[in-house]
């Protein structure tokens, strides 16, 4: 069994670079009930099993995060995605082309997804071009996510400012400096998609991809 790092002032930081490692050290984590911090290929995010209510609700308390302010989800891919949305074929080709990669579609929830992540209607589902998050979802089911910070704070760019702002974080996992933007957010419950934040993948990739013509 993986031992995991004693609490101390700061979260213990490890490094990242064996993604084997990594993944198992924060798979013992989650296991135990405590949300993980690591590095996206986008942010650094705080990351929970989404199927466990009382991992994500310490989820939200270590980030000082509202209640009704929910999380969406990291996958494995489309299948995984699909177990918590219901993604129309536009939807899955969108997800095809730009999957693994920044971009969170907003779909209709399943009947049985979690009622704790996403909101009333719909959830965020992602899938992370990253492969100890890739590797950890494949072990724990689909991760609530959200941006390692203190809810309202700016998002850390390093793993030592992660364990800095979130003390109480049992693990962060080093993926080196994340300077980058958040994923794009787009709305795919319609008859076409609706950009709801503007990122990496750009409005007119979105049009490209959604308008193709369906191969013969």
């Amino acid at each position: 069994m993986t031992e995991l790092p004693a609490p101390g002032p700061s979260a213990p930081v490890i490094d990242g670079r064996d993604p084997a490692g990594a993944a198992a050290a924060a798979l013992a984590a989650l296991k135990s009930g405590e949300p993980v911090a690591m590095a996206t290929d986008t942010v650094y995010g705080l990351v929970a099993p989404a199927a466990d209510p009382a991992a994500v609700a310490r989820l939200f308390e270590l980030k000082g995060r509202p209640a009704e302010r929910r999380v969406a989800v990291l996958v494995t891919g489309v299948a995984q995605a699909e177990t918590l949305v219901k993604l129309s074929s536009l939807a899955r080709r969108l997800a095809g082309r730009r999957w693994p990669g920044p971009l969170t579609l907003v779909a209709a929830r399943t009947p049985t997804a979690p009622a704790w992540v996403g909101d009333p209607a719909t959830i965020g589902v992602r899938c992370p071009d990253d492969e100890v998050l890739l590797r950890l979802a494949a072990a724990a089911g689909p991760l609530a996510a959200t941006s390692a910070n203190r809810h309202g704070s700016e998002t850390p760019a390093t793993a030592q400012e992660v364990a800095r702002q979130l003390p109480e974080v049992r693990l962060v996992i080093d993926g080196g400096p994340r300077p980058g933007a958040a994923s794009t957010v787009v709305d795919v419950t319609g008859a076409d998609p609706v950009v709801l934040r503007p990122g990496p993948v750009t409005e007119a990739e979105i049009a490209a991809i959604w308008t193709e013509p369906p191969e013969p």
